[in-house]
């Protein structure tokens, strides 16, 4: 049996620690980035087989300490060619998460994550 499919959304814990935003207002970030990730990704097979199965979807919701290592995950991912979306709250352009696709675990891409943790409010 080959891997789950899983989305990872991760989030900058500074927005909520350092700047004041409410838990709820990190959420719809989360919720934005992977809304426009799977719209992205609409044509890939990975995409249609993760939907395919809406009542089997798997997704990881980790966070980073702050800007500096949010962008350093994109950077990694990009690398790696991992689908993703690095979400920007508008009009501010603040950078607030990312959302990969659905994906495999590799190791590369477990490699990617190591400094994340899992998202805690």
């Amino acid at each position: 049996m080959s891997e789950h499919l899983t989305m990872f959304i991760v989030i900058r814990k500074d927005l909520i620690k350092t700047l004041g935003w409410s838990t709820g207002s990190v959420i719809a970030q989360a919720c934005h980035a992977s809304t426009a990730v799977l719209h992205k990704t609409k044509d890939l097979p990975d995409t249609r087989e993760y939907l395919a199965d809406l009542h089997n979807m798997h997704k990881v919701v980790l966070e980073v300490k702050n800007l500096p290592q949010l962008e350093t995950l994109a950077a990694s991912l990009s690398g790696l060619d991992v689908p993703h979306v690095t979400w920007r709250e508008q009009p501010e352009d603040i950078l607030t998460c990312i959302s990969t696709g659905p994906i495999r675990r590799s190791q590369e891409v477990k490699d990617a994550f190591k400094k994340c943790s899992l998202f805690r409010s």
